[in-house]
């Protein structure tokens, strides 16, 4: 009896030292604060994208950590871009090219589902988990956080009157529209969602933990419509503001299909606006609305500063994909050009470098995997981008880097640090010269000096193109309503 008592003693010492050293390596892991901005493009200070912009807040955070300036969406539309940060696949691997609801992924096809969502492999691995807002398309599938704020719905509040871009009025009838319209509305922060968001963000910083913990906030500012209360608008004078480059036959050059996938009857076009006078107040809506945010992503920071978790949290932000304002003809995403596809991503935090700059094209893709990394925690081999660290942390510059877009199934653009050449799902081409033509005028594909540079590039399209799964669409865009009902039609076959 003497020895069993003995043994079980051992039993329990020996059991709860281990629970000791489980809790002691738990605590030592890094929290995560995860900031996502619907529809940001590269118009932020640090970036300079625009020479109007107001973003102290996001200057001051790059500057505290590492700006990736030339990072790059997988697919320059909401749904399909978040579905690739949040599953580590690729557009072409799952086949979802377009919008799918949040519940879906899963049930989308072979491919992804037993995919394990960037938070649920926190949680997994011993995080408790958090969110609030737009992180998915919606907001989350059901069960990914442990505590979920939820998402206001839609892209709210709106003023009883209202411009709403309709276009001629033809092609939206069938097609539908956006919300796309701007000016001042409502009279407070207060009543914007995004503010709410970052007030459940704060409350929670405020909180202590058993668990290293992971907090997703999603914001919805600047995506359409562009309200933000009259303060903001303020700090952007009508008079200062200054529109993009245009070029108004820059798509004589252009294949077919780019002109199909540019055919946006929901949104203005750029002729619109400048022959109404409508391009600068877009303008300065935009920049209003990211000042607002700004401001937002500010008081989170100060909070998560002023908090026991400042010295122990990793902040990474990100955007889903960049906006057009009037360059390329329109006010959109939608496309496989530069100022769709270049959004902003920027990594902070314990000992990670400070006021560094990383110019070589990265893809949001490696937001995953390089969060596993520094954390500690094992990969995922379902990941398909590459982990970051070793740029991150080593003064390493790879000049073949490249990342990859894709708009619809067959359709990729691939930037380097130096070209960006694009195939579309009938082989036709376009490859612009960053170096002398940043605003890609100048399409060079059907030139034979540049068949090398072309070749290099066509290495890198990917192997595997999925089609279109059922719950992926986008009925918005008449070129992809088509493109879907043609590879369905001829599964059918």
């Amino acid at each position: 009896m003497k020895n069993t008592i003995i043994v079980l003693s051992i039993f329990y010492l020996f059991g709860c030292s281990n629970r000791k050293a489980n809790s002691q390596i738990e605590e030592s892991k890094p929290n995560i604060l995860f900031i996502a901005v619907d529809d940001l493009n590269d118009w932020i200070g640090v970036m300079k994208g625009h020479p109007n912009a107001k973003t102290p807040n996001l200057d001051k955070l790059a500057k505290k950590g590492v700006l990736f300036t030339n990072a790059h969406c997988q697919a320059p539309l909401c749904g399909p871009s978040r579905t690739s940060v949040m599953t580590g696949l690729r557009p072409s691997s799952t086949g979802i090219y377009g919008m799918i609801k949040d519940d879906l992924i899963k049930n989308n096809n072979e491919v992804t589902k037993d995919i394990i969502f960037l938070p649920e492999y926190f949680k997994n691995h011993g995080y408790h988990t958090m969110g609030i807002g737009k992180l998915f398309h919606t907001h989350a599938p059901k069960g990914v956080f442990d505590e979920s704020g939820g998402r206001v719905k839609g892209f709210g509040p709106l003023p009883k009157e209202r411009f709403v871009w309709d276009g001629d009025g033809t092609k939206t009838k069938n097609y539908g529209s956006t919300s796309t319209d701007w000016g001042a509305f409502p009279e407070v922060d207060s009543l914007m969602p995004d503010y709410k968001s970052t007030q459940w963000a704060i409350e929670r910083l405020g909180r202590a933990y058993k668990k290293p913990f992971f907090m997703g906030i999603g914001y919805l500012r600047p995506h359409v419509p562009l309200y933000v209360p009259q303060k903001w608008f303020d700090m952007h004078p009508i008079e200062s503001i200054v529109t993009p480059p245009y070029k108004a036959d820059d798509f004589s050059d252009i294949p077919d299909v780019g002109l199909k996938i540019n055919d946006l009857p929901m949104m203005p076009s750029t002729q619109w606006a400048i022959e109404n006078g409508e391009w600068k107040k877009i303008i300065q809506a935009y920049l209003a609305c990211i000042s607002f945010v700004d401001h937002q992503v500010g008081d989170v920071i100060k909070a998560l500063e002023s908090s026991e978790h400042a010295n122990n949290t990793i902040v990474l932000l990100w955007s889903d994909h960049g906006y057009r304002m009037g360059e390329k003809s329109t006010f959109a995403k939608h496309c496989l050009w530069e100022e769709a596809t270049n959004a902003p991503l920027m990594i902070s935090g314990l000992d990670l470098p400070k006021d560094k700059d990383i110019d070589m094209p990265v893809e949001m893709l490696s937001i995953y995997p390089t969060l596993l990394e520094l954390c500690g925690l094992p990969p995922y081999n379902r990941n398909e981008g590459e982990s970051l660290v070793k740029y991150i942390r080593q003064n390493v510059h790879y000049k073949r880097a490249v990342a990859i877009t894709t708009f619809g199934m067959q359709n990729h653009s691939i930037r380097s640090e130096n070209y960006r050449y694009i195939q579309y799902e009938d082989g036709s081409e376009e490859l612009y010269d960053h170096k002398k033509d940043p605003n890609e005028w100048y399409n060079l594909a059907s030139l034979e000096e540049f068949k090398s540079i072309k070749e290099e590039l066509k290495a890198f399209l990917p192997t595997v193109n999925v089609k279109w799964t059922t719950h992926s669409s986008y009925k918005f865009q008449p070129y992809f309503v088509e493109q879907k009902e043609r590879m369905l039609k001829n599964n059918q076959k």
